[in-house]
């Protein structure tokens, strides 16, 4: 059926509709492989065209985890993998806060990709995947050398204040494991990660932050003893 519409006279296969959203678009979105290829194959197809929203038909496909779409789009020199929409928001970015592990792994094997590239409001896709306690996600980005895990967004929020206030258990297990994420960074209000955690009344969680010796030392003094 779309090839016969493809073929028909004066047909512009890269039409938008009002919000924006191009055939191509739509079929990256809804995950139809060979739709895509169709229109992939045509010269008169920009497959980097955003939305009104600034979605482009690889951010749609990394949002649904389309895992077979994402590859054959990242597969064209034509497609840039790091562009962000309205909101600043990368295709690794909508893969992370949706926890497509496999999706991930794509953006991550890619040289021309910022693992730690902020949206608008500085919230970077290990603050995303923290925050909605995705944690195989949260480790492939760990695992990089290049992503800040303690970077806070605009607000002064790291990924492990995020985990504490959501209530995420195993991922501030994660992050308080590594030496490089500070459990007592405040944000720009002055609330920790022990503090969300004790508003939010996530008793689990507010006991890992006081097991660290910086809390520890920050809680009760440096000299005094606090039983294991």
């Amino acid at each position: 059926m779309v090839g016969q519409l493809l073929d028909g006279p004066d047909v512009n296969a890269d039409k938008p509709e009002n919000e924006g959203k191009t055939p191509l678009l739509w079929a990256a979105m809804k995950g139809h492989e060979a739709v895509v290829k169709q229109l992939l194959g045509r010269q008169d197809v920009n497959p980097n065209k955003q939305d009104n929203k600034g979605h482009t038909p690889l951010l749609r496909a990394a949002m649904k985890g389309h895992e077979l779409m994402v590859k054959q789009l990242l597969g064209r020199q034509d497609v840039n993998p790091d562009k962000p929409d309205n909101e600043g928001n990368t295709p690794l970015s909508w893969a992370a806060v949706k926890g497509h592990e496999a999706v991930v792994k794509l953006f991550l094997d890619q040289e021309d990709v910022n693992p730690d590239k902020p949206d608008n409001e500085g919230g970077t896709p290990l603050s995303w995947a923290a925050m909605r306690g995705h944690k195989s996600v949260v480790q492939q980005l760990l695992d990089r050398e290049d992503v800040n895990p303690g970077k806070p967004d605009n607000e002064g929020t790291t990924p492990l204040s995020w985990a504490a206030m959501k209530g995420r258990e195993s991922v501030v297990k994660q992050l308080l494991d590594r030496q490089d994420v500070s459990p007592c960074k405040p944000d720009n209000e002055g609330n920790t990660p022990l503090s969300w955690a004790a508003m939010k009344g996530h008793q689990s969680i507010v006991k890992k932050p006081l097991e660290t010796e910086d809390v520890r030392s920050a809680v009760l003094g440096k000299n005094h003893h606090i039983p294991p």
